[in-house]
């Protein structure tokens, strides 16, 4: 195999980079929080075929799809068009929708988290195309619709549906352009009380299940104290904690007849969905007050009006680090940085917990941005990155095959 042209490779990164920024800054423009991406899904398709795509597609859950290439060995570079909300406006320093351009910097609400990895990553396959780096290779580009709600459903429906079988995934989600293999698991458990309503004159007469409740947030801290004890090397410890409570009672001078606590549950390597569930009905109090604990579930409709309902349950994945997959990422990663790159981890969830946590797809992480800035109104993106980032996605194909040998 003939090496990379890394000097062509990185002329044509500088010579797209303002094209970059310019689909970066359109994308942010559009709101698309998870189930409104049809106006961002629209813009990529726009420029997936400015770009001299060979194919675009958008599946039935509205992920949009665009390929480069048409060889044996399938490679999808993913990343979720879907963003959260803003929140309360009066913590932004910048509109979080206009896409600022600041000394080098894109800022904006999904600028880091994640489109900024869309702008990279389509054309990076345009540079892979133009440089003919994609012998014996499909290139596919993955806008995925619904991450922010409901990590992975995206891809559970590509792989269950067949609408594309990828040999390896690459997530473009931020790693401050390190070479990522993996990320602890989560799910998202209830646990309910039930207690018996009477007029709050005369409490005794009933059974608070906010009472019955109390003991048991008490115990999970606890619990989440104890999980040291499970901790990976790599991924670290497990945890959980409270991310909300609430009640019922039949008014506000009643006695509240049932109390309901929602846990986010997050899983180092080896922990497993039954291992989750089975620690929170061990605890004393859980079992003093008959509470119920239960997995939640997920069935909401996509903007094509589809819905795909699934438990809320995310697996762990990790890659081991002398993977063909992994190997070829430090490649590529080492051809666009001029350096070594670091070899992480996300300290949040991605759609790797569908492609390699419950299909089995290798999958590695490579992205713009860091990600300290997802999710806050400091949102952003630094244009450097898009053309780093741009370069890797080009070099990839090249070094996978070589990897894979």
């Amino acid at each position: 195999m003939t090496a990379l042209p890394t000097n062509e490779i990185a002329r044509l990164a500088e010579a797209y980079t303002l094209e970059m920024v310019r689909f970066l800054r359109d994308m942010i423009a559009i709101p698309s929080e998870s189930g409104g991406e049809k106006g961002v899904v629209a813009r990529v398709r726009a420029e997936m075929e400015r770009a001299g795509f060979d194919e675009v597609k958008v599946d039935g859950m509205g992920n949009i799809l665009g390929r480069v290439g048409s060889g044996k060995t399938v490679i999808a570079v993913d990343g979720h068009l879907d963003t959260v909300g803003v929140g309360d406006r009066s913590t932004w320093t910048r509109d979080p929708y206009q896409g600022a351009l600041a000394d080098g910097v894109i800022y904006g609400r999904g600028a880091s988290d994640q489109e900024g990895g869309i702008a990279a990553g389509v054309h990076g396959a345009r540079i892979a195309k133009e440089l003919g780096l994609l012998d014996g290779v499909q290139l596919w580009v993955t806008g995925t619709v619904m991450e922010e709600d409901c990590d992975g459903l995206c891809w559970q429906y590509i792989l269950r549906e067949k609408v594309l079988q990828p040999d390896v995934v690459v997530i473009t989600e931020p790693t401050n352009l390190g070479v990522y293999r993996g990320h602890r698991g989560r799910m998202e458990i209830e646990v309910r009380t039930q207690g018996r309503s009477a007029h709050g004159s005369a409490p005794e007469r009933g059974v608070n299940a906010v009472y019955k409740m109390a003991p048991i947030i008490a115990d999970i801290e606890k619990l989440n104290a104890r999980l040291v004890t499970t901790a990976d090397p790599f991924l670290g410890k497990g945890s959980c904690t409270i991310a909300a409570i609430r009640s019922t009672s039949p008014s506000l001078c009643a006695v509240a007849d049932s109390a309901t606590i929602h846990v986010d549950r997050r899983l180092t390597h080896g922990e497993t969905w039954e291992s989750a569930v089975k620690e929170l009905e061990a605890l004393e109090s859980v079992k003093q007050a008959g509470a119920v604990v239960s997995v939640l579930d997920y069935a909401v409709p996509s903007y094509t009006g589809l819905t795909y309902p699934t438990k809320k349950f995310y697996p762990t994945w990790l890659l081991p680090e002398d993977h063909a997959a992994v190997r070829a990422g430090i490649a590529a990663a080492t051809d666009a940085l001029g350096t070594a790159p670091v070899v992480g981890k996300w300290g949040f969830s991605t759609n790797g917990i569908a492609t390699a946590g419950m299909f089995g797809v290798p999958t590695i992480g490579f992205g713009p941005a860091n990600e300290i800035y997802a999710h806050t109104p400091d949102d952003q993106c630094p244009v450097h990155d898009l053309t780093v980032a741009a370069r890797f996605y080009a070099a990839f194909p090249r070094c996978f095959l070589g990897a894979a040998r």
